[in-house]
């Protein structure tokens, strides 16, 4: 029988990040992530791992930093304003090839904003998580149970391509509780970190952690090799699709935003307009040829997002802008209902006709 508990998405995450083999979490209370750090704080010291609530998010980041560089299994978790702070040490993790787990359960903005749940962030973790030219692997869980089973790959992921792989998550989908399966992945891939660094002598050969180089050519080429690693990860793109097969209009979202879309699309079914979804599970790599090939038959796409329009415009570069792209959005802490889902979805059905 399936070993379900009912947890927050915080919780979650937490249990699935020590599930994978994390045992150094190096944190700072924000809302609306703190339950993770809580969590940490609790289970941490009975299984021997490392819990450490910093002296702030840029503190925590560069920890992260010391303990990837050692080859262990690492994680921090912050909402918004806090993975602002931490945005140079995600670049030094990147120049240094060092993989680690990245949480960010996203709340209102700019600025402190306020604490009720967004998407905003979404530029900010597939475009410009930090200076220079990098990517993070970005995954987006609709559901508590894709919160576990998500951060357990996300670790795999991010030690098999020695980058920093992103939980993007959002305040609603941190606090709502759901019953998960945890037994899931508990038989974890086991890879070698032979470029570790130890700190014993005569243990391997002398291994260096570092993002600094003052010879252009050098640090071009290492840019160069990174990319060809990322275009290996860019395969890795993927998406769900619910009621696609004959779908007239195309509704994309993330996070909670597609489960609201689901129910907008059952309703909308009813209405006789064919409607269908595809959500995103990775965000960096954005599942490009899913949307592209549903561009073939579409005739218009709804983007459901809390922002002002930010996944829409990789949603137009995907489709190369071919067809009609509506934006039903909220922002600043306030979430979409149905009924604006199914406005946005009667209208796209009509501009598909025209």
């Amino acid at each position: 029988m399936a070993d379900k508990v009912l947890m927050k998405g915080n919780e979650a995450i937490a249990e699935a990040a020590l599930t994978a083999g994390c045992r150094h979490f190096f944190g700072y209370p924000i809302t609306p992530q703190t339950e993770i750090s809580a969590y940490m704080a609790k289970k941490m010291p009975k299984i021997g791992g490392t819990f450490l609530q910093a002296e702030s998010e840029i503190a925590a980041i560069n920890m992260v930093y010391g303990a990837s560089a050692a080859g262990v299994r690492t994680m921090t978790s912050s909402s918004s304003p806090g993975i602002s702070l931490k945005s140079e040490g995600l670049s030094y993790l990147a120049g240094a090839d060092l993989p680690a787990v990245i949480v960010n359960i996203q709340r209102g903005g700019p600025g402190l904003g306020g604490i009720r749940p967004s998407q905003s962030d979404y530029f900010q973790a597939t475009r410009a998580a930090g200076h220079g030219d990098f990517h993070m692997i970005v995954l987006a869980p609709t559901t508590v149970q894709e919160m576990f089973d998500l951060t357990i790959e996300a670790f795999d992921l991010a030690d098999r391509f020695r980058m920093t792989a992103m939980i993007l998550g959002d305040g609603m989908l941190g606090q709502v509780m759901e019953p998960v399966d945890i037994s899931k992945g508990k038989e974890q891939e086991v890879i070698e970190k032979d470029w570790a660094l130890t700190g014993t002598k005569n243990k391997r050969k002398h291994n260096l952690a570092n993002s600094l180089y003052l010879e252009a050519e050098e640090l071009e080429s290492l840019n160069i090799k990174r990319f060809e690693r990322y275009k290996q990860v860019e395969e890795l793109a993927r998406a769900e699709h619910y009621l696609t097969e004959d779908a007239d209009v195309i509704v994309v979202a993330y996070g909670i935003c597609a489960r609201i879309a689901k129910n907008a699309i059952d309703e909308a079914r009813e209405e006789g307009i064919k409607v269908g979804l595809i959500r995103p599970i990775t965000l960096w790599p954005f599942p490009k040829k899913d949307l592209l090939k549903a561009s073939e038959t579409a005739k218009a796409f709804v983007v459901v997002e809390m922002s002002m329009g930010q996944m829409i415009q990789d949603v137009e570069l995907s489709i190369r802008c071919s067809k009609p792209v509506l934006l039903c959005n909220r922002t600043g802490g306030m979430v979409p209902e149905p009924e604006e889902v199914i406005g946005a979805i009667r209208n796209a059905n009509q501009e598909g006709r025209s």
